[in-house]
Protein backbone atom coordinates (compact mmCIF):
# COMPACT_ATOMS: atom_id res chain seq x y z
CA UNK A 1 0.00 0.00 0.00
CA UNK A 2 1.72 3.38 -0.81
CA UNK A 3 2.02 6.42 1.35
CA UNK A 4 -0.80 8.25 -0.07
CA UNK A 5 -3.63 5.34 0.53
CA UNK A 6 -1.75 4.90 4.01
CA UNK A 7 -3.19 8.65 4.62
CA UNK A 8 -6.29 8.12 2.72
CA UNK A 9 -7.21 5.29 5.41
CA UNK A 10 -6.29 7.29 8.21
CA UNK A 11 -7.31 10.64 7.95
CA UNK A 12 -10.07 10.95 5.35
CA UNK A 13 -11.45 8.17 3.20
CA UNK A 14 -11.99 10.00 0.12
CA UNK A 15 -11.89 7.16 -2.02
CA UNK A 16 -15.70 6.27 -3.08
CA UNK A 17 -17.05 3.02 -2.28
CA UNK A 18 -15.56 0.07 -0.60
CA UNK A 19 -13.15 -2.17 -2.20
CA UNK A 20 -11.44 -5.80 -2.25
CA UNK A 21 -8.26 -3.60 -1.16
CA UNK A 22 -10.46 -1.98 1.74
CA UNK A 23 -11.39 -5.35 3.29
CA UNK A 24 -7.50 -7.07 2.55
CA UNK A 25 -6.22 -3.65 4.76
CA UNK A 26 -8.86 -4.61 7.51
CA UNK A 27 -7.91 -7.95 7.41
CA UNK A 28 -4.39 -7.48 8.02
CA UNK A 29 -4.35 -4.84 10.29
CA UNK A 30 -6.43 -6.89 12.54
CA UNK A 31 -3.84 -10.06 12.09
CA UNK A 32 -0.77 -8.03 13.02
CA UNK A 33 -2.42 -6.75 16.15
CA UNK A 34 -3.85 -10.14 16.88
CA UNK A 35 -0.20 -11.92 16.11
CA UNK A 36 1.30 -9.19 18.10
CA UNK A 37 -0.66 -10.37 21.15
CA UNK A 38 -0.48 -13.97 20.40
CA UNK A 39 3.51 -13.85 20.80
CA UNK A 40 3.27 -11.59 23.83
CA UNK A 41 1.16 -14.31 25.18
CA UNK A 42 -0.34 -18.07 26.24
CA UNK A 43 -3.21 -19.63 24.56
CA UNK A 44 -4.71 -19.93 27.93
CA UNK A 45 -5.34 -16.33 27.51
CA UNK A 46 -7.17 -16.54 24.66
CA UNK A 47 -10.03 -18.71 26.77
CA UNK A 48 -10.84 -15.24 28.55
CA UNK A 49 -14.34 -13.76 27.23
CA UNK A 50 -14.12 -11.65 24.20
CA UNK A 51 -15.13 -8.11 25.47
CA UNK A 52 -19.00 -7.77 26.39
CA UNK A 53 -19.44 -11.12 24.62
CA UNK A 54 -20.28 -14.31 26.10
CA UNK A 55 -17.46 -16.33 23.84
CA UNK A 56 -13.90 -16.69 24.26
CA UNK A 57 -11.07 -14.74 22.33
CA UNK A 58 -10.63 -18.12 20.27
CA UNK A 59 -14.11 -18.83 19.50
CA UNK A 60 -14.46 -14.85 18.54
CA UNK A 61 -11.90 -15.60 16.18
CA UNK A 62 -13.62 -18.33 14.66
CA UNK A 63 -16.85 -16.27 14.14
CA UNK A 64 -15.09 -13.67 12.70
CA UNK A 65 -13.30 -16.38 10.33
CA UNK A 66 -16.61 -18.00 9.64
CA UNK A 67 -18.02 -14.60 8.51
CA UNK A 68 -15.52 -13.96 6.12
CA UNK A 69 -15.99 -17.34 4.50
CA UNK A 70 -20.26 -16.93 5.02
CA UNK A 71 -19.96 -13.76 2.78
CA UNK A 72 -17.44 -15.30 0.28
CA UNK A 73 -19.80 -17.98 -0.23
CA UNK A 74 -22.97 -16.21 -0.60
CA UNK A 75 -21.25 -14.48 -3.49
CA UNK A 76 -19.56 -17.91 -4.84
CA UNK A 77 -22.10 -19.16 -7.17
CA UNK A 78 -22.94 -17.94 -10.52
CA UNK A 79 -26.57 -17.74 -9.87
CA UNK A 80 -26.40 -16.56 -5.97
CA UNK A 81 -29.57 -17.11 -3.82
CA UNK A 82 -31.71 -14.05 -2.72
CA UNK A 83 -33.63 -16.22 -0.57
CA UNK A 84 -31.63 -17.72 2.17
CA UNK A 85 -28.03 -17.97 2.66
CA UNK A 86 -26.09 -21.52 1.00
CA UNK A 87 -26.99 -24.32 3.20
CA UNK A 88 -23.80 -25.59 4.53
CA UNK A 89 -24.14 -27.23 7.75
CA UNK A 90 -23.97 -24.69 10.70
CA UNK A 91 -23.25 -26.39 14.35
CA UNK A 92 -21.91 -25.41 17.77
CA UNK A 93 -19.23 -26.67 19.70
CA UNK A 94 -20.83 -25.85 22.99
CA UNK A 95 -24.27 -24.70 24.53
CA UNK A 96 -23.41 -20.92 23.81
CA UNK A 97 -21.11 -20.86 21.49
CA UNK A 98 -21.28 -19.65 18.03
CA UNK A 99 -22.79 -21.49 15.38
CA UNK A 100 -19.79 -21.82 12.81
CA UNK A 101 -19.28 -23.76 9.56
CA UNK A 102 -15.52 -23.73 9.89
CA UNK A 103 -13.54 -24.05 12.76
CA UNK A 104 -9.55 -23.90 13.39
CA UNK A 105 -7.99 -26.85 14.95
CA UNK A 106 -6.45 -26.73 18.47
CA UNK A 107 -3.58 -28.90 17.57
CA UNK A 108 -2.61 -25.79 15.46
CA UNK A 109 -2.48 -23.13 18.50
CA UNK A 110 -3.00 -19.95 17.94
CA UNK A 111 -0.50 -19.61 14.87
CA UNK A 112 -2.99 -22.17 13.17
CA UNK A 113 -5.70 -20.14 14.20
CA UNK A 114 -4.87 -17.44 13.01
CA UNK A 115 -4.02 -18.95 9.73
CA UNK A 116 -7.52 -19.80 9.66
CA UNK A 117 -8.68 -16.14 9.65
CA UNK A 118 -6.71 -15.34 7.04
CA UNK A 119 -7.42 -17.60 5.26
CA UNK A 120 -10.75 -16.89 4.99
CA UNK A 121 -10.09 -12.95 4.71
CA UNK A 122 -8.57 -13.89 1.69
CA UNK A 123 -11.85 -15.98 0.11
CA UNK A 124 -13.88 -12.83 0.80
CA UNK A 125 -11.33 -10.69 -1.07
CA UNK A 126 -10.73 -12.86 -4.01
CA UNK A 127 -14.81 -13.23 -4.41
CA UNK A 128 -15.25 -9.60 -3.64
CA UNK A 129 -12.38 -8.83 -6.86
CA UNK A 130 -13.93 -10.76 -8.61
CA UNK A 131 -17.43 -10.66 -8.40
CA UNK A 132 -19.56 -8.85 -10.99
CA UNK A 133 -20.98 -5.73 -9.91
CA UNK A 134 -24.91 -6.47 -10.86
CA UNK A 135 -24.31 -10.06 -8.88
CA UNK A 136 -26.36 -9.67 -5.51
CA UNK A 137 -26.89 -12.33 -3.07
CA UNK A 138 -29.15 -12.66 0.37
CA UNK A 139 -28.05 -11.41 3.56
CA UNK A 140 -30.26 -10.99 6.41
CA UNK A 141 -30.05 -7.49 6.67
CA UNK A 142 -30.70 -6.86 2.81
CA UNK A 143 -29.54 -8.66 -0.38
CA UNK A 144 -25.98 -6.86 -1.32
CA UNK A 145 -23.43 -6.56 -3.89
CA UNK A 146 -20.19 -7.45 -3.82
CA UNK A 147 -19.32 -4.11 -2.12
CA UNK A 148 -21.93 -4.58 0.77
CA UNK A 149 -20.48 -8.13 1.75
CA UNK A 150 -16.63 -6.37 1.63
CA UNK A 151 -18.44 -3.63 4.03
CA UNK A 152 -19.83 -5.71 6.24
CA UNK A 153 -16.47 -8.38 6.34
CA UNK A 154 -14.97 -5.19 7.11
CA UNK A 155 -16.91 -3.87 9.58
CA UNK A 156 -16.90 -7.93 11.43
CA UNK A 157 -13.30 -7.47 11.57
CA UNK A 158 -13.19 -4.03 13.27
CA UNK A 159 -15.65 -4.96 16.01
CA UNK A 160 -14.66 -8.50 16.61
CA UNK A 161 -10.98 -7.65 16.62
CA UNK A 162 -11.86 -4.50 19.11
CA UNK A 163 -13.94 -7.70 21.18
CA UNK A 164 -11.06 -9.38 21.13
CA UNK A 165 -8.47 -6.71 21.89
CA UNK A 166 -10.37 -5.80 24.64
CA UNK A 167 -10.58 -9.18 26.01
CA UNK A 168 -6.78 -9.63 25.36
CA UNK A 169 -6.29 -5.80 27.67
CA UNK A 170 -4.66 -4.77 23.84
CA UNK A 171 -4.52 -1.60 21.77
CA UNK A 172 -6.91 -1.57 18.51
CA UNK A 173 -7.96 1.62 16.98
CA UNK A 174 -8.31 1.09 13.37
CA UNK A 175 -8.25 4.39 10.34
CA UNK A 176 -10.93 6.76 10.99
CA UNK A 177 -10.82 6.98 7.04
CA UNK A 178 -12.27 3.10 6.56
CA UNK A 179 -14.20 3.20 9.77
CA UNK A 180 -15.71 6.52 7.46
CA UNK A 181 -16.29 4.20 4.54
CA UNK A 182 -18.44 1.41 5.89
CA UNK A 183 -20.36 3.67 7.97
CA UNK A 184 -21.75 5.69 4.40
CA UNK A 185 -22.14 2.24 3.12
CA UNK A 186 -24.29 0.49 6.28
CA UNK A 187 -25.03 2.69 8.30
CA UNK A 188 -26.84 5.45 6.91
CA UNK A 189 -28.85 6.84 9.81
CA UNK A 190 -25.15 6.96 11.65
CA UNK A 191 -24.26 10.66 12.84
CA UNK A 192 -21.57 12.27 10.46
CA UNK A 193 -19.89 14.20 12.52
CA UNK A 194 -18.45 12.70 15.14
CA UNK A 195 -15.17 10.73 15.60
CA UNK A 196 -15.86 7.58 13.23
CA UNK A 197 -14.71 4.98 15.44
CA UNK A 198 -15.90 5.93 18.43
CA UNK A 199 -19.64 6.18 16.08
CA UNK A 200 -19.25 2.41 14.34
CA UNK A 201 -18.87 1.21 17.57
CA UNK A 202 -21.69 3.14 18.81
CA UNK A 203 -23.36 1.80 15.96
CA UNK A 204 -22.94 -1.89 16.80
CA UNK A 205 -23.95 -1.46 20.49
CA UNK A 206 -20.27 -1.12 21.34
CA UNK A 207 -20.12 2.63 22.78
CA UNK A 208 -21.31 5.72 23.78
CA UNK A 209 -21.50 8.94 21.94
CA UNK A 210 -22.24 11.89 23.63
CA UNK A 211 -25.88 12.72 23.49
CA UNK A 212 -26.84 9.91 22.29
CA UNK A 213 -28.30 6.93 23.62
CA UNK A 214 -26.58 3.63 23.83
CA UNK A 215 -27.94 0.95 21.39
CA UNK A 216 -29.42 -1.92 23.23
CA UNK A 217 -30.43 -3.29 19.21
CA UNK A 218 -28.67 -2.65 15.75
CA UNK A 219 -28.18 -3.66 12.32
CA UNK A 220 -26.69 -2.45 9.44
CA UNK A 221 -28.52 -1.90 6.00
CA UNK A 222 -26.65 -3.87 2.95
CA UNK A 223 -28.80 -3.09 0.57
CA UNK A 224 -27.97 -1.54 -2.89
CA UNK A 225 -28.98 2.23 -2.48
CA UNK A 226 -29.18 4.27 -5.94
CA UNK A 227 -26.52 6.71 -6.46
CA UNK A 228 -27.71 10.46 -7.56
Amino acid sequence: MTTTENAEYAEGGTAPGITADDLQHAVRLSLTTLRAAAAAGTTAGWDRPAGPLTWSCWETVEHLADDLFAYAAQLGPETPPLDGEVPFRWERRREGGPANVTFADPAGGLPGLLQVLEACGAMLTAMVRTTPADRRSYHGFGISDAEGFAAMGIVETLVHTHDIATGLDVAWTPPAGLCGRVLTRLFPDAPADTDRWATLLWATGRGELPGRERLTSWRWYGEVRDTP
